[in-house]
């Protein structure tokens, strides 16, 4: 098996979208609209510098996609944020945890001070479980904030991890 993360190209967009409809239009991950449209998700999505949006190549095949920033502008720019999804297909591969690792060390390159994950729905225990097993801890939850079409409204936690040196 071979993984390989590269920077999006617009020819990567067709399978992007792919990835994207179905984990907004499965509702157990992500609070997007599942309405959202191609076009808007694209603008949701695909990052203007200095963000960044990578694609993960699994055998050659693309299998996950991220986005990483600045969490919020100005005051808060010091702090990064990233969001991952991964194909439906290509899920417990290690593609999560490679886009994960990519997006942290960018956001240390880049010199941000922590990344802060605004929005995991709690009962996402994978993803929970891969973040705090890459440095993240949960910071706060906040009660019944997602409706989850299997288990009703459920929490999201708020996680950070903290950099050593950021110096944003």
């Amino acid at each position: 098996m071979t993984l390989e993360i590269r920077p999006f190209t617009e020819a990567d967009w067709p399978a992007v979208w792919e990835i994207v409809s179905a984990v907004v239009t499965g509702r157990e991950t992500f609070p997007y609209d599942p309405a959202m449209t191609a076009a808007s998700a694209r603008d949701m999505w695909i990052e203007k510098p200095p963000g960044r949006t990578v694609v993960a190549l699994l055998d050659g095949v693309l299998a996950g996609t991220a986005k990483m920033g600045a969490n919020r502008p100005g005051p808060g720019s010091h702090v990064s944020t990233a969001s991952f999804m991964v194909a439906p297909g290509s899920r417990g591969r290690g593609v999560g945890t490679a886009l994960c690792r990519d997006a942290l060390g960018w956001a240390r390159r880049e010199g941000f001070a922590g990344m802060q994950f605004n929005a995991v729905v709690a009962t996402n225990t994978t993803a929970v479980a891969l973040y705090e097993r890459e440095g993240f801890h949960i910071v706060g939850t906040v009660p019944r904030a997602f409706e989850h079409p299997a288990h009703g409204r459920v929490g999201l936690h708020v996680m950070y991890q903290e950099f050593a040196g950021g110096h944003r």
